[in-house]
């Protein structure tokens, strides 16, 4: 319920007046470096890219993509924490780096609630459970009867580890007691090519980084994760509709600073952030992409990741989940 209300909060939150942009951060032409944990090509890349744009327009700054992956986010996680870089730096701060690797690992080498401060939600990822199209199957009880026919644990990929994907996998394995694998790449794009070429034949794969795929007809859809079906996608059954009761699980991002980022430049950031989610480009490019954009306060992306975080820390503890 609280994550719920926390998200209805976001979502319905109006922009604040755009605030004089007075501290020295905010009037600098130095670049801002918008770190992603994931590979080029992937959805949160996709992501950061198109939000950056309008985000550094509306702060009259360049808005510079770097790619850091791996470890589920924590490379990039501990990059951004050990920055020196205050003012100029920011962070794609997803489920993995503020709810699930703090539960996953026994020592990390950042503290989500000590080294970043929340900017503001970013977008909600709708998860798809696709197939290669060599695969004889095109829905939950085919894909099922197919994973429980063959001699050993069926490999799947995922973006990388604690990621949503690779927990929403676990989570629908355990459901449908079906034997997995996982396969952590760098990011959802790689996984995604190796599910079209047949190297792993399985995934569940979030909207963004799927949506070309899906489209040009290389992955067949089984289902999406979602409550309701997509209105981008409304011949796609859900899995709790298919059988998996209550079955329900995204990918979120939000951005986040360093700590020590000084007050005034978070607000200037959050600000200009909000306006980016509403900006016509920005939406239409989310739409293309099955994406839900989250405009809201520091405040509420705080009160959002804590009830996320409580959530799928007992998901991973009751599943004996851990990476370390």
């Amino acid at each position: 319920m609280l994550r719920r209300q926390a998200l209805k909060a976001a979502l319905a939150i109006g922009a604040p007046p755009l605030l004089g942009m007075g501290t020295a951060h905010a009037q600098t032409g130095k670049p801002v470096e918008w770190v992603v944990g994931f590979a080029a090509g992937g959805g949160s890349d996709a992501v950061a890219r198109t939000v950056g744009e309008s985000f550094g327009k509306a702060l009259g700054r360049t808005v510079v993509v770097m790619n850091k992956p791996g470890a589920g986010t924590n490379i990039a996680a501990e990059y951004a924490a050990r920055t020196r870089e205050l003012g100029s730096l920011v962070f794609t701060a997803d489920f993995a780096t503020l709810a699930a690797n703090p539960h996953l690992f026994r020592k990390l080498a950042y503290n989500a609630e000590k080294d970043f401060v929340p900017i503001g939600l970013l977008a909600r990822f709708p998860l798809f459970l696709v197939v290669g199209n060599q695969l004889p199957v095109h829905n939950l009880q085919e894909f099922t009867q197919w994973v429980k026919a063959q001699p050993g644990p069926v490999s799947y990929g995922s973006p990388g580890l604690g990621t949503p994907h690779h927990l929403a996998t676990e989570l629908l394995s355990q459901r449908l007691g079906l034997k997995m694998s996982h396969v952590p790449y760098r990011g959802a794009g790689p996984a995604l090519i190796d599910v079209i070429g047949g190297q792993i034949p399985f995934m569940l794969a979030d909207s963004a980084a799927a949506a070309q795929h899906i489209a040009a007809g290389k992955l067949r859809v089984v289902g999406v994760a979602s409550a309701e079906r997509l209105k981008s996608h409304p011949a796609v059954p859900t899995l709790a509709e298919q059988g998996v009761k209550d079955f329900e699980a995204h990918a979120w991002q939000g951005l986040v600073a360093p700590a020590g980022t000084d007050d005034a430049t978070v607000q200037a950031w959050s600000v200009a952030l909000q306006q980016a989610l509403r900006s016509p480009a920005v939406l239409a490019r989310f739409e293309a992409l099955s994406l839900e954009p989250l405009p809201g306060t520091p405040a509420q992306m705080r009160d959002y990741w804590r009830s996320e975080s409580r959530r799928w820390g007992q998901v991973i503890e009751s599943a004996g989940i851990r990476l370390d």
